[in-house]
C-alpha cells in the first residue's frame, strides 16, 4: 500500500475458513479472494480421521482401495449448497454492516478492534491505516491471452477419425514451452467416445524442442507422445494408460543422468501407462502415482510421495524424503555409493530398502526388462552402458517397498 502497488494485486486467505463471519473478517483485513479446504471436505463426508496418508480413510475420500472408496457418499450437490448457503448468509452479514457489496468492505482495518489480549499480543499494527491509496485489488481479470487454438487443436479431428477407421495416426511437429497440456484434448475425446463404443486407438505425437507445463497430461490408452527435447512440470500428470517418452538431446544425449530433462511434479496422480526419460526429473516425481510404470535417470526431493500402486525406477541420484506416504507399489533407485540407504534419504517410516540379491529372480528380471526397454524407447546411454554391464550395475540397485501400516 505504501509503494502503491495494493491496487495491483488480488490477496488470497486461507485456514479453516466455514462461516460468513470468517469470510467477512477475513475482508475487513484485506483478503480479495478466499480459499477453502477443511470446510468443503467435511461437505462431503470426512470425518477428519487424519490417515489420508495411510490409504486407510474411513469415509473414502483419500484412498484407492475399493471396498473403502464404495463408503463414499459426497456429491457436487453438497459442495453447491454448501456455498449457496454461505452465500446468502455473507450477503445478510454486508447488509447488517451497511455494506453494498463484499468489495465494499475490503480492507476496512478501521471498523475492526482488538478485543482481547491474550499474551500480551497487540494487533494493532495490522489495523493501522498505512495509506490513502486503494486498499483492494482494482484491476480486471487477468485471463490467460489467447492468440489462437492450441498447438494440437488441428490435430484432435483427423486423429480421431483415424482412430475410428482402425488406422494409426502419425504426427510431427516442433513445439514450445508455451504449448502447453499437449495431449490432453485428444484424451478426453477418446475417453467421451469410448464410453459410448469401445475401440482400440493408435495416434502418436513425434514433437521437438522445449514442452510447455502439462505435457501429456491424461493421455489415454493407445495414445504415445514423443518428445526430442525437455519439458516442463507436470508431465504425465494424470497419466491415464498413455505412454511419454522424453529423448535428450545434443550434449545432454551424451550424458543423460546428469542433465534435468523434465520439471517438478511429473507422473502427478497418474493411473496408468508408461513414462521413459532418458534425463532428471525435479523434486516430487510420481507423487500420488496410482499404477503408471516409469523410468527416469534422477529425480529431486520428495520423490514417490504418497504413491499408492505402480513401478518406479530412477537410474541415478535421489533426493532426500522419498517415498513419504508411499503405501503401495514399489520402486528401484541405482544407490552406486550406497549414500541414498546410509543417508536415510528415503521415508523408513513407510517404505523398507532391500539389496538387489536379496530380492526374488523374477523381481530382478523384471527390472531389467524394464531399463531394457527405457533404452529402447528413449534411447539412453545412461540405461545402455547399465545394461553391457548389467551384473555389475545390477548389484547397485535397491528395491523400496511399503511397509505395513497398523
Amino acid at each position: 500500500m505504501q509503494n502503491g502497488m495494493r491496487g495491483r494485486v488480488r490477496l488470497r486467505t486461507d485456514g479453516g475458513l466455514a462461516t460468513a463471519h470468517d469470510i467477512l473478517i477475513a475482508a475487513l483485513l484485506g483478503a480479495d479472494e478466499y480459499a477453502f479446504g477443511t470446510a468443503v471436505l467435511v461437505v462431503l463426508g470426512c470425518d477428519m480421521a487424519r490417515q489420508c496418508h495411510l490409504n486407510t480413510c474411513p469415509t473414502g475420500i483419500a484412498t484407492q482401495k475399493p471396498e473403502l472408496r464404495a463408503k463414499f457418499r459426497g456429491k457436487p450437490e453438497h459442495i453447491v449448497r454448501f456455498f449457496e448457503q454461505l452465500s446468502a448468509d455473507l450477503q445478510q452479514l454486508l447488509a447488517k454492516y451497511g455494506f453494498a457489496s463484499l468489495n465494499d468492505a475490503i480492507g476496512r482495518t478501521d471498523l475492526l478492534e482488538q478485543v482481547r489480549f491474550d499474551g500480551n499480543l497487540d494487533l494493532q499494527p495490522m489495523l493501522a491505516k498505512v495509506s490513502d491509496g486503494a486498499s483492494r485489488w482494482m484491476g480486471i481479470r487477468n485471463d490467460q491471452p489467447t492468440v489462437g487454438a492450441s498447438l494440437d487443436e488441428a490435430w484432435v479431428a483427423p486423429a480421431l477419425e483415424a482412430t475410428e477407421q482402425g488406422i494409426p495416426y502419425v504426427v510431427d511437429s516442433k513445439i514450445a514451452n508455451c504449448d502447453r497440456a499437449i495431449g490432453s484434448r485428444l484424451a478426453g475425446e477418446l475417453v467421451l467416445r469410448r464410453a459410448q463404443q469401445d475401440f482400440p486407438s493408435d495416434v502418436t505425437f513425434n514433437l521437438n524442442g522445449t514442452a510447455g507445463q502439462s505435457f501429456g497430461a491424461f493421455a489415454a490408452d493407445g495414445m504415445k507422445l514423443v518428445l526430442d527435447g525437455q519439458a516442463n512440470d507436470f508431465v504425465g500428470k494424470g497419466l491415464s494408460g498413455g505412454e511419454i517418452v522424453i529423448r535428450a538431446c545434443g550434449l545432454a544425449a551424451k550424458d543423460s543422468g546428469q542433465h534435468v530433462i523434465l520439471g517438478n511434479v511429473a507422473l502427478y496422480g497418474a493411473t496408468s501407462g508408461k513414462l521413459f526419460a532418458a534425463g532428471r526429473a525435479g523434486e516430487r516425481f510420481a507423487v500420488r502415482n496410482s499404477g503408471a510404470t516409469a523410468v527416469v535417470e534422477g529425480v529431486g526431493d520428495h520423490g514417490c510421495e504418497y504413491m499408492t500402486g505402480g513401478v518406479v525406477a530412477v537410474l541415478g541420484r535421489v533426493g532426500m524424503n522419498f517415498g513419504a506416504g508411499m503405501t503401495g507399489g514399489l520402486a528401484w533407485v541405482y544407490d552406486a555409493d550406497g549414500s541414498f540407504v546410509s543417508g536415510r534419504r528415503y521415508h523408513p517410516e513407510f517404505i523398507a530398502a532391500e539389496e538387489f540379491s536379496s530380492v526374488d529372480a523374477e523381481s530382478q528380471d523384471a527390472l531389467k526388462a524394464l531399463i531394457q526397454a527405457h533404452a529402447e524407447e528413449s534411447a539412453s546411454g545412461l540405461a545402455k552402458a547399465m545394461l553391457a554391464d548389467w551384473p555389475k550395475q545390477a548389484a547397485a540397485f535397491v528395491r523400496l517397498t511399503p511397509v505395513p501400516q497398523a
